[in-house]
């Protein structure tokens, strides 16, 4: 039981650093600079930072509930059956 803690641990681990990095590597097709005011280099990286966090966060949690929920589904049919 208590590796089975320690497996999802590591998954989700490595799901968020995943899914952030392809939220970055996303974020790179994105010209902020014509949005942002100019000589503001380091504010549009915190911003490139933060929204790749909440961005890949929010897909990384989508896919280990989906994960979860697969995993969960067979149990229906036992307590059906």
């Amino acid at each position: 039981m208590i590796s089975g803690f320690g497996q999802l641990a590591l998954l989700s681990i490595i799901s968020h650093l995943t899914f952030i990095a392809l939220a970055w590597w996303g974020l790179q097709a994105l010209r902020f600079d014509q949005i942002l005011r100019p000589n503001r280099v380091f504010q549009a990286r915190i911003l490139y930072i933060l929204l790749s966090i909440a961005i890949g966060s929010a897909v990384s949690n989508f896919f280990l509930d989906y994960l979860q929920w697969s995993q969960q589904l067979p149990l229906i049919l036992q307590t059906i059956i």
